[in-house]
């Protein structure tokens, strides 16, 4: 007979309470998936497979450098755009599941703390935004000056989406491009339109 270290229960008596079976009204724990037991729309998920191995600051700082949004942010949106149904956001799943989604995330997250980095990137967004047009329809910057924060958004932005696992390709990048472009053309002459009259 082996004996079990001191304070350890023995095979038979553990989780017992001197019953015949499971009580009413109690979950047979033997029977309920374990936590360890990952989704499987989880465990096929490859985005961010680019980051295994970096570290979470790295990550953010490389973010911090480049855009307004922290590495928990642009994650958490990602995923946000990608485990969206049609009654809403996996919010739950996203949470319990960000580790093995997202190599740099370390910890769980609540339903609440996904909804609230999901929030703040949706308003850093909508900042950079505004802040971004009325650059471009104040006259600040020459036509020029434009086309090159332009370019230099799209390299960070396109960056973004290849670490993410999206491959795109020329004629899509070339597309993109060119309808940014054209957007930016029309603000630019209505704002002029604006400040002649």
């Amino acid at each position: 007979m082996t004996e079990n270290p001191p304070g350890a229960a023995d095979d038979d008596d553990a989780g017992t309470d001197g019953g015949d079976g499971p009580s009413p009204g109690v979950p047979d724990e033997s029977n309920l998936p374990g936590d360890d037991e990952v989704p499987a729309d989880v465990q096929k998920y490859e985005r961010f497979t680019k980051m295994d191995g970096a570290q979470y600051e790295r990550v953010n700082d490389f973010l911090r450098e480049r855009t307004y949004v922290t590495a928990r942010e642009w994650a958490i949106a990602r995923l946000c755009a990608d485990f969206r149904t049609e009654t809403g956001v996996e919010m739950t799943k996203i949470g319990e599941n960000l580790p093995e989604l997202v190599p740099f995330m370390t910890d769980t997250y609540t339903p609440q703390a996904v909804n609230q980095a999901r929030a703040s990137f949706e308003e850093k967004v909508r900042k950079a935004g505004a802040t971004f047009l009325y650059g471009a329809m104040c006259d600040f910057f020459t036509a020029e000056e434009l086309d090159d924060v332009m370019y230099e958004s799209t390299e960070v932005a396109k960056f973004l989406l290849e670490v993410e696992g999206v491959d795109l390709s020329v004629d899509e990048e070339l597309e993109a491009e060119e309808r940014i472009s054209s957007v930016m053309r029309e603000v630019r002459s209505a704002s002029e339109e604006l400040r002649d009259e």
